[in-house]
């Protein structure tokens, strides 16, 4: 279970090229499987991961309008990729680029998620930070069952002066 007593600090992990940080979890978001690099990073034991919801990572720069949209890319069977702000057990954190894509049974249906990130480029956290910064105020300007679609109108206008959809921009940064 994720602490809430964590104190997000400036204490910034950076991935090595070539490094690759794996997780699996049940189609409800509990982490099912991790590797080394995720133990590592992240600070938590192994046995402190598995079982967690997933959300144990998140950093609380994080709007929550991005992990509506991941959610709601792997629902319809699509494979979901973007930028994302995780926090270590010690309150530091770390910039991944993520894909996450479904896993299925032998009949089709979907038996969890899986997760493959690596080291994004700066120029790309440099983008997404001041992309979820704004967002992120969209969200805390309004009532919590609002958030979502706050931060969620935010990146549409931001996509749409582009003249980009989500997955042209992430290609992009």
């Amino acid at each position: 279970m994720k602490s809430h007593h964590i104190t997000p600090s400036a204490l910034e992990r950076e991935l090595a090229e070539g490094e690759y940080i794996v997780s699996t979890t049940t189609p409800s978001g509990r982490i099912t499987s991790v590797n080394d690099v995720l133990v590592a990073y992240s600070g938590y034991s192994r046995t402190e991961l598995l079982g967690s919801q997933h959300n144990i990572l998140r950093h609380p720069d994080m709007p929550r309008a991005v992990f509506w949209l991941a959610w709601d890319t792997l629902q319809a069977g699509e494979d979901f990729m973007g930028y994302i702000k995780n926090m270590s057990k010690d309150g530091g954190y770390y910039w991944v680029f993520s894909q996450i894509q479904p896993e299925y049974d032998k009949d089709g249906g979907v038996i969890g998620y899986r997760s493959v990130r690596r080291q994004p480029r700066r120029s790309a956290v440099a983008a997404a930070s001041a992309l979820y910064a704004e967002m992120l105020a969209a969200e805390q300007a309004v009532e919590t069952r609002d958030a979502i679609a706050a931060g969620l109108a935010v990146l549409r206008r931001h996509l749409g002066a582009q003249g980009q959809s989500y997955e042209q921009m992430v290609a992009a940064l």
